[in-house]
């Protein structure tokens, strides 16, 4: 690639397609009698006084450059803090996950590193692994590929559900450090490292769970974000109502050494947009008392 066509849409993902499928299908799937259809999590009303909160997600093509380094465990460790965190963006406890792992032939060792990395998380977030799917589909999958999906499930009560409403204007916003790449934008990083290798632990160390600072700021906090594909800014907006937006100062925080090899190659806009270059996890508060501040909510 030349430097021009160093951005994740010419390694062949669009997010703005990914925009355009959530804004297409949200009437049909509403039509079904849920809510939080383009947000981190879907809402069912299990009674008058509860919401389950549920989240669906993939780790992506991060496995090919894990397997590659032995570092499956990871991955599933990745799967099931990208799942509970989503979940717990709601105010939800999550309560349990399924997984599915799916290649053109299942190796039973790679199997395992997966779902005993899920595990792993799993136990540190009090969450149950209940089960889950593997499949075999080899004219689907490319030869020694797999790929690592998993859902999430939890419950909040209807009063103490967080969805953003509450935001406004003058809210700060608060960032928590990740531990480096965590699952996103690998079909680009990969394109990086065909141009220079990295090999910082901050690459492939998983994605951080984020449960016991979300259940710190209930009752203050007026929304979450989980920054996944699509960067800080990109994640806030899924939660901020029309009309609001969040500057970042993106000078408020130290990035993991992982992002200024990223940023030998790849523009500054872009890497925004993509990664999340440093904070994994966002609040949106009234006010700040001794948290992290990266930004604030202002009128657009």
């Amino acid at each position: 690639m030349g430097s021009e066509e160093r951005t994740y849409a010419a390694a062949g993902v669009s997010l703005a397609t990914a925009d355009a499928i959530v804004g297409r299908l949200r009437a049909a799937v509403e039509s079904t009698g849920t809510t939080g259809f383009g947000a981190f999590a879907g809402l069912y009303p299990l009674d008058e006084r509860r919401l389950l909160a549920a989240s669906l997600d993939s780790i992506g093509t991060k496995p090919i450059v894990a397997r590659q380094r032995g570092a499956l465990r990871s991955c599933g460790a990745d799967m099931a803090a990208h799942c509970i965190n989503d979940v717990s963006t709601t105010g939800a406890d999550p309560l349990f996950l399924l997984d599915y792992v799916a290649a053109s032939r299942i190796d039973l060792e790679q199997v395992a590193e997966l779902v005993e990395g899920a595990a792993d998380t799993c136990r540190a977030a009090g969450v149950a692994l209940v089960g889950g799917e593997t499949a075999e589909l080899p004219d689907v999958y490319r030869e020694d590929e797999l790929d690592f999906a998993a859902t999430c499930v939890g419950l909040v009560e209807r009063d103490q559900l967080i969805d953003g409403s509450a935001v406004r204007a003058g809210d700060v916003v608060v960032g928590f450090p990740s531990a480096g790449v965590h699952a996103n934008g690998f079909t680009l990083v990969r394109r990086i490292l065909e141009l220079e290798d990295y090999d910082g632990s901050d690459l492939l160390a998983p994605t951080r769970l984020y449960l016991d600072d979300v259940r710190r700021l209930r009752g203050r906090a007026h929304a979450f974000a989980h920054v996944t594909g699509g960067g800080i800014g990109g994640n806030l907006s899924r939660v901020l109502p029309d009309g609001l937006h969040a500057e970042i100062d993106w000078g408020a925080w130290e990035r993991p050494p992982v992002f200024a090899w990223l940023a030998r190659h790849v523009e500054e806009e872009e890497l925004r947009r993509v990664f999340n270059l440093g904070i994994g996890y966002c609040a949106v508060l009234p006010e700040a008392a001794g948290e992290r501040v990266i930004g604030t909510i202002v009128a657009a």
